[in-house]
């Protein structure tokens, strides 16, 4: 019996069950809220509600019979609720083969447009990213004492279904900021599936892995490329240092830096069906 266990169901963590839970005889997911339990139960999914304090005796028994667990629920301030709240359930988890852990490219410092790889050591330039660090430490040792194989996905920006510069430009609200010299690495959802499953298929890869495309680009040349494909004018140009963004918005344009996916395609073996964001752009122009 193969059994997966999910944490934090957000949008990544429900593409990879849409398109892979299939291989599973039971899938179990979590959502912090009520109304995620009820949406997520019309999806046909069972879900538990759970928010990093003791898991529900049915959350509990579902973990400890899980030969699968993906963790997307993102660290907060006392750490990692996964481990906090289902530590003792996994402890438990005799038939446990693998654990994924979803992080972020956001763990390396800025390179100033320079290249980094697995080999990278981390370096937190926020508090964010040094939670994230401490998470992903924390989950490999917590791997290597049980004797379970745990692999951390380190994913770029994601995009896909839903969620891309074609909505935002058929909805009017996209922009074009322009900070000379400045590239983001992004992946689209379906890509990030497909290297959860190959991390499945081989456990013992890695156990860092960057989920990126193989081409950083400048921000603006995407919604441009966008623009193009649906036929309309992009955006004007707005310089980065008057533009009306979030703090936190801004706080992502403080890194600049190129990160490669060596080991998602050497150790993996992923052929990435959206290599570079025009790939993506235009499957998604087109409605796929």
């Amino acid at each position: 019996m193969r059994r997966l266990a999910v944490f934090g169901c957000g949008y990544t963590a429900r593409r990879f069950v849409a398109l892979h839970g299939a291989g599973f005889d039971a899938v179990d997911v979590t959502t912090r809220s009520p109304e995620g339990v009820a949406r997520l139960g019309a999806e046909g999914l069972k879900a538990h509600l759970f928010d990093g304090g003791p898991a529900a005796p049915a959350l509990g028994a579902a973990v400890k019979a899980a030969t699968h667990v993906l963790v997307s629920a993102p660290p907060d301030a006392e750490g990692d609720p996964t481990l906090r709240g289902a530590g003792e359930a996994l402890q438990a988890a005799d038939g446990l083969a693998w654990i994924g852990y979803l992080s972020t490219i956001g763990v390396y410092a800025d390179a100033d447009g320079g290249w980094v790889d697995e080999t990278t050591e981390p370096e937190p330039d926020s508090d964010r990213g040094a939670r994230r660090i401490a998470v992903e430490r924390d989950w490999l040792a917590f791997g290597a004492a049980r004797g379970v194989p745990v692999q951390i996905f380190r994913l770029a920006g994601i995009y896909g279904p839903g969620r891309n510069q074609i909505e935002n430009l058929r909805a009017g609200t996209a922009k074009r900021l322009v900070k000379p010299g400045q590239v983001f690495n992004r992946i689209h959802v379906d890509d990030i599936a497909a290297a959860l499953a190959a991390g499945i298929a081989r456990p013992d890869a890695g156990p860092i892995v960057n989920v990126t495309d193989d081409e950083p680009a400048p921000p603006q040349d995407v919604v441009a490329y966008a623009a193009g494909l649906l036929g309309i004018a992009p955006p004007p140009e707005t310089p980065f240092e008057t533009a009306d963004i979030t703090p936190m918005a801004r706080s992502f344009y403080s890194s600049n830096k190129r990160v490669a996916n060596r080991v998602l395609r050497e150790q993996l073996g992923v052929r990435l069906a959206y290599p570079t964001y025009r790939e993506g752009m235009a499957a998604l122009a087109s409605g796929a």
